[in-house]
Formats: structure tokens, C-alpha cells, sequence
């Protein structure tokens, strides 16, 4: 097939060209680089089955393809927030523009959603039927709002225009490729491991988050995109769960860091446990996790270690 993937120069868009290209695929890779890098898919600039185009998926595109992936936006507290009006329009507009290409050319559209469309949840673990508790007029509303409308927009061009949708909604995912500065806590606490630096963590270190390896996230990206019992969301990611001092300590050990851990205070809208039900992703995709925390963590270190 010929596959777009918008933000496909990111942390796992890149990820998912190498994954599809190894199936045989053509692809082309829509991204702006304001996240995305192009050192991501560097190795792939002379594969004649790989084109790349610098363009952003505010503005409209055209191409004749099979399969769309939108991961375009920035997905990290510092980078959406950094300009939160350019977020919005970036999940609604981009959304609005992938879909319009899907309608035109019959093309399965594939949304790449969040767990943060669940917001600060009171209900634990978070099924897809759960609606969520999202503040929509604080500081992460530009990623959370933003995207719980393309969610909408997806919906509404299924039902309305009979457009071919599939919807993930994606747990906290690391691996190689992360932005060292994303604010993201795996990245984060490695980079400062590795220059050997305090460990910061926010409020007690209690908050829990659940984290899933890059390759078992895109194994269930690829899993749902091609098959017809579902078209979503699901939820993918790991439903191993971990505080952040657990976190820290695993980090500390496996770089065989001498950092201090500190505290600091919690950050607003911050939630304090997140974790996937993955009772769906297991029935239709017959999908979960395989790669332990400790593995996987190993690898990302061996990455940043190149980059720190």
C-alpha cells in the first residue's frame, strides 16, 4: 500500500516508517519539524519506497494513497504548551484535513488519540467508555480539548460520510527517538541520570503512570488499522503500573547514576494516576504489552547516551 503518515518525523511517527517500510509499503511522511526531527528518519532519505515532504497539516495536502496515520502534534507539556493556539489547530485542523483527503480518495484514516482525553480521571483504570474529567480552560486544554475534538470530527465524518476511521488512544509511550528536552518523565529523568543530575520529581512521587515501549505501542497501532471488528478508540498502552519514585530508582540503577532525587511541587491539571484498561485492545486486536519496563528502559538509556 501507499501509506501517509503526517508527523511522521517524530518520536513515533519516525518509528512506525521504519515499521511499515519493513512490510513492504511506500511511504510519505508529512511533518513540519517543529517537533519531529529530521535525524529521525535520516536513515531513510535514499529509500526509493520513502518520500519526504516538510509541510504542515494546518494547511491542506493532497496525495493518492491507501492508508493515512495523523500523529502530527506535539505531544509533550512544554512543546503543545509552548503555543497552545498553534496545538488546537494543529489536532482540529489537522483532523479536518486528513479526513477531507480519506473522504475524497477512500482512503482508512487512522487518529492517533490520547489518554489524556480522560483528563484527571476518577475512575481507575480508564476504559474507553469512560468520558473523562478534563478541565477545558486549563493549561493542557490546547492538547486535551484539541484532541477530543478531532475525536469528534472523526465520528461525525464515520457517520455522516461513511469515512473508514480508526482511533488509538495512547498510554505514556517511550523508547529511542524521544526529545531529550520534551518534559516527558522517562526522557527527563535519563537525561538528568546520565549528566548527573538531581532527579526531579513533582509532588510526592506518588502519581502513577503506566509505561509502554515504542515497539509494543506500534505493533497495536498496525494491529487495529488492519482489521474491520473495530473502528475504535482503544486504547493502547501498558496497564504495568508505576509511581514516579519507582520510576527514578529504576533509572538511578540502570545508569548507574549517583543523582539525588528532589522534590517539586506538582505541576496544575497534573493527574495523579493514569493507566490503561486494555480489555479491547486484548478482544479485537488480540494485542498487549510484551516488552518489561526494565528492557525497555535499557535500550532508550543506550539511545540517549549517544545524544547527552
Amino acid at each position: 500500500m501507499r501509506i501517509l503518515i503526517t508527523g511522521g518525523a517524530g518520536f513515533l511517527g519516525s518509528h512506525l516508517c521504519d515499521k511499515l517500510l519493513a512490510q513492504g509499503h511506500e511511504i510519505v511522511c508529512l511533518d513540519n519539524l517543529f517537533t519531529g526531527s529530521k535525524a529521525n528518519i535520516a536513515h531513510l532519505l535514499g529509500n526509493p519506497h520513502f518520500e519526504f515532504v516538510r509541510h504542515d497539516v494546518i494547511d491542506p495536502f493532497k496525495y493518492e494513497v491507501d492508508q493515512i496515520y495523523n500523529l502530527a502534534c506535539p505531544a509533550s507539556p512544554p512543546h503543545y504548551q509552548y503555543n497552545p493556539i498553534k496545538t488546537t489547530k494543529t489536532s482540529v485542523m489537522g483532523a479536518i484535513n486528513c479526513l477531507g483527503l480519506a473522504k475524497r480518495v477512500k482512503a482508512r484514516v487512522f487518529q492517533a488519540s490520547t489518554s489524556e482525553v480522560y483528563g484527571d480521571p476518577s475512575v481507575h483504570p480508564q476504559p474507553e467508555s469512560y468520558w473523562g474529567n478534563v478541565n477545558p480552560i486549563g493549561r493542557r486544554s490546547c492538547y486535551d480539548e484539541g484532541k477530543r475534538v478531532a475525536e469528534t470530527l472523526f465520528f461525525d465524518y464515520h457517520r455522516e460520510n461513511k469515512v473508514d476511521i480508526r482511533i488509538v488512544r495512547i498510554f505514556n509511550t517511550y523508547g529511542p527517538r524521544m526529545h531529550p528536552n520534551d518534559g516527558r518523565v522517562v526522557s527527563n529523568f535519563i537525561v538528568q541520570a546520565l549528566k548527573g543530575e538531581n532527579i526531579t520529581v513533582y509532588g510526592d512521587g506518588t502519581q502513577t503512570r503506566s509505561f509502554c515501549y515504542v515497539d509494543d505501542l506500534l505493533e497495536g497501532f498496525v494491529r487495529l488499522m488492519n482489521q474491520d471488528a473495530t473502528v475504535g478508540p482503544v486504547n493502547i498502552g501498558n496497564p504495568g503500573e508505576f509511581t514516579m519514585l519507582e520510576l527514578a530508582e529504576q533509572v538511578l540503577k540502570l545508569t548507574k547514576s549517583k543523582s539525588k532525587i528532589v522534590h517539586k511541587p506538582l505541576p496544575a491539571d497534573d493527574p495523579k494516576q493514569r493507566r490503561p484498561d486494555i480489555t479491547l485492545a486484548k478482544k479485537y486486536l488480540k494485542w498487549e504489552p510484551k516488552v518489561p519496563l526494565a528492557e525497555g528502559l535499557k535500550k532508550t538509556i543506550a539511545y540517549f547516551k549517544t545524544k547527552v
